[in-house]
């Protein structure tokens, strides 16, 4: 069983090609990025090609994307692709960057509670734990 590391990053801090950072969207389903789109490089007016696949929404640029960045370095998240992955205003997503990719990887909290029950269970469960 792989070890847990003994501390998690902070926020924004990078871990290997991805940054990481947390945010909430607002009612009108933007999230506050610039950290993020500063890493990438996607100025306000960047347009953005928006997708979901498995219940994450998976952001590239994209010359004739529908999706500008906001001009004060708000990420759009479209009422459709925000309803198919269980997001609503104001829950918490974990927003990961991979600029090398210039790819931008939204996961619901639903998705990230799952992944760490899952990764607890196994802990939990593990042959150190057993009696």
């Amino acid at each position: 069983m792989p070890q847990l590391p003994a501390a998690l990053p902070a926020a924004r801090e990078p871990v290997g090609d991805l940054v990481f950072d947390v945010a909430r969207p607002d009612a009108d389903g933007r999230v506050a990025a610039r950290a993020l789109l500063r890493a990438l490089r996607w100025p306000a007016g960047h347009r953005l090609h928006i997708d979901v696949t498995d219940g994450l929404l998976l952001i590239t640029a994209a010359p004739d994307g529908a999706h500008p960045v906001g001009t004060r370095g708000a990420l759009p998240l479209p009422a459709a692709a925000r309803q198919m992955c269980g997001i609503t205003s104001h829950q918490v997503v974990l927003l990961a960057a991979s600029p090398a990719r210039d790819l931008l990887v939204v996961h619901p909290s639903n998705t990230i509670t799952r992944l760490l029950a899952d990764l607890h269970a196994a802990v939990l469960e593990g042959p150190s734990h057993a009696r």
